[in-house]
């Protein structure tokens, strides 16, 4: 068995084969970028190399670097993780040329399945089912389109050498394939250096269920079930889950016998991922094989009892598989869901800033046993950021990965729903209220699966917005109360001065005061604020909402735990400041209430419109306009790319492209003005 390995990774994955190399008595060594010196693989390494500025391009992908690193610190193996370098055939012959183990399949499996249309061709060959399309050389658009022409829309373009549902895009019309095929070669150079694509039917409702096989150096090869992975937005994952609803023991036979002949016509050693599309009806099709560990692994551990990153080891030491077929049982359902830096209502755009606070549920530990194997785990969080790090343009806006465990998928899915409600973030958005509304939808709920589940239900995943309830706003106001006593009995106050002290206290009377709030929701409000009149008793307050006055009592309070009772209804929830924004978690839900102190902004003036600003960091890619331009409404304007997808600026309303702010290549900042825009008259 290896003594050090090197990590040529970043987050969750990296943190995770470190937390399994510990255990097992292996050291291991870190390489970060400039932008991640304090990130938390780093600190839970055991030694750590900086190998380059930011961009993934002149670091994590710098595999010269990486081996030289790796020769350096002593190191016998690197373990890839998934992304980056972890699929790249020439990376891991460099590996075995330069004396080291390649944690991973060898370079001439990951040719084969490497190349969607190539592996298409070698399941062909093999007898495999395949999706109708296109799958050959010939890139030339016109060729394209006639062959999306003959397939019979709606078709889906693919980048040949992608992965993690970039360049992927789906066609409905003809006269659309060539505007849609330029944007999916843009994504697939970007991402992955090679823009070929190829063109297949696109199924309707089709369910993606994917096989983890693996097989070791001495010619065992076994698959360890299946996951379904059918709910996606833009192609990539959201939720995964083991076993798949509804899948039959001979469907599950068929597909993971068909999924490890796959891996033997390669010569696959390692763990990877046959993925499949398959009909309502239960028959399926070959898609692709990523030859690697998935980031949806862990449900697979939960209902199988196994450490597959030991298992990656062990096989890359020359070791036999830990577990035969026959002994690799299904114990009860497992769902991960996805948290990610992004806001679902804007289309999922990344976003940017710092983790200021993040408070997760509480996670039973992942207890390992002997030869891989395990327990499942009620909750098991896999995390790579920790509270006040920061999500950065130049990598995947995961935050973590919340895997559940349960008897049975009901249990299951009751543990996932609570344990949505506990996990909060605050200081950039998140699909964490969207991901409880998909958990809890009647769809998703019922297993009532397919890729298109997001959009097909989009009315009841996208609700209209709803005003603050009365409970939040009341939680919110009593912290603010709260933080203005804290502060005035401070030290920089003379305690026994009545005068100093923030205790609404008076001579004659009471003490009332309007505190005012807004979110984007108050908009419809007279004044666009939630209006909360309060009145300072001896014994508590008076809350006054749009003219219902109830009594409003502080019951309890631990750091930012509030527990209160607001007429005859006691409620409880946390509320985290952000200067003036008041977070406030209550009944499993998050309300982002901004307060507006007038003191604060007198004098302040509203920046002057007319500007269409960036909606993230990131670089612009194509400029479809020119100053002086007259464009309709929904006119594509210029389109960026961020973390390695495409985001189209469109025009708000018919109007006069005034000016032109950037140029295509440029990097801008998130909230830049991109152009001068005047709406028609």
């Amino acid at each position: 068995m290896f003594t050090k390995i090197l990590i040529a990774n970043r987050g969750e994955i990296a943190c995770r084969v470190a937390a399994t190399a510990r255990r097992m008595g292996i050291r291991t060594v870190a390489v970060y970028s400039e932008a991640d010196a304090g990130a938390k693989h780093v600190a839970v390494c055991d030694e750590a190399v900086l190998i380059g500025p930011a961009p993934a391009k002149e670091s994590y992908l710098r595999g010269d670097k990486i081996i030289e690193v790796a020769l350096a610190t002593g190191a016998q193996a690197i373990h890839p993780g998934y992304g980056f370098l972890s699929e790249n055939a020439e990376f891991a012959e460099a590996c075995e040329k330069a004396g080291l183990v390649f944690i991973g399949p060898p370079g001439s499996s990951m040719r084969a399945m490497g190349s969607k249309s190539a592996a298409k061709q070698l399941m062909e060959a093999a007898r495999v089912p395949l999706v109708p399309g296109y799958h050959g050389e010939n890139q030339d658009p016109e060729f394209l389109r006639d062959q999306a022409d003959r397939i019979g829309y709606p078709v889906l373009l693919k980048a040949s050498a992608g992965g993690g549902g970039k360049g992927m895009r789906v066609v409905e019309r003809s006269e659309d394939f060539v505007a849609a095929l330029a944007s999916c070669k843009r994504e697939a150079i970007s991402s992955f250096g090679d823009d070929k694509v190829l063109v297949e039917k696109y199924l309707i409702r089709p369910r993606h269920i994917e096989i983890q096989v693996f097989a070791d150096k001495l010619g065992n090869c076994v698959y360890l079930h299946e996951r379904d992975c059918s709910v996606q937005r833009r192609h990539q994952k959201v939720l995964e889950e083991a076993p798949a609803p509804g899948m039959t023991q001979h469907r599950r036979a068929d597909m993971g016998e068909a999924a490890v002949a796959a891996a033997r016509a390669v010569g696959y050693v390692g763990a990877g991922t046959v993925e499949f599309i398959a009909n309502q009806d239960g028959s399926f099709y070959f898609m692709e094989m990523n030859t690697r560990l998935q980031v949806e692994h862990p449900v697979t551990e939960m209902i199988t009892g196994t450490d597959l990153v030991e298992w990656q080891l062990r096989v890359a030491a020359g070791q036999p598989l830990p577990k035969k077929q026959h002994e690799l049982a299904i114990h009860g359902h497992a769902i991960e869901a996805r948290i990610y830096a992004e806001n679902p209502e804007k289309g999922f755009l990344p976003s940017i800033g710092t983790l200021r606070h993040m408070d997760t549920p509480t996670a039973v530990s992942f207890e390992l046993g002997g030869t891989g194997g395990v327990e499942p785990a009620a909750v098991r969080i896999d995390s790579g950021v920790r509270e006040g790090d920061a999500i950065s343009p130049f990598y995947d806006p995961m935050i973590a990965k919340l895997i559940v465990w349960g008897a049975d998928r009901t249990q299951a899915l009751a543990r996932l729903s609570q344990a949505l409600s506990e996990f909060q973030i605050v200081g950039l958005a998140t699909n964490i209220a969207f991901l409880k509304r998909l958990v809890e939808g009647e769809a998703f709920a019922t297993a009532d699966l397919d890729t298109g589940l997001i959009e097909r239900h989009h009315a009841s995943l996208f609700p209209a917005s709803k005003a603050a309830p009365a409970g939040a706003l009341a939680l919110a106001a009593v912290a603010l109360i709260e933080a203005e006593k804290q502060q005035s009995s401070g030290a920089s106050r003379a305690a026994a001065d009545p005068w100093g002290q923030a205790q609404g206290w008076r001579l004659n009377g009471d003490y009332r005061r309007l505190l005012s709030f807004s979110d984007e929701h108050a908009a419809g409000l007279e004044g666009g604020a939630y209006k909360v009149g309060v009145t300072y008793h001896p014994q508590g307050w008076e809350l006054d909402i749009e003219g219902g006055k109830q009594p409003l009592t502080l019951l309890a309070r631990a750091g930012a735990a509030y527990s209160i009772r607001l007429g005859e209804q006691s409620m409880h929830g946390n509320v985290r400041r952000d200067g003036e924004l008041f977070h406030v978690f209550t009944n499993g839900e998050h309300h982002t209430l901004s307060y507006n102190d007038p003191m604060a902004h007198a004098g302040e003036t509203e920046a002057a419109g007319g500007r269409l600003t960036a909606p993230m960091p990131g670089k612009v890619v194509a400029v479809m306009v020119e100053a002086g331009q007259e464009v309709k409404k929904g006119t594509p304007l210029v389109i960026m790319e961020a973390m390695k997808m495409e985001h189209t600026i469109a025009a708000p309303g018919d109007g006069l492209v005034e000016e032109v702010l950037y140029a295509v290549g440029d990097q801008v900042a998130d909230g830049a003005p991109l152009l001068a825009f005047k709406a028609a008259a």
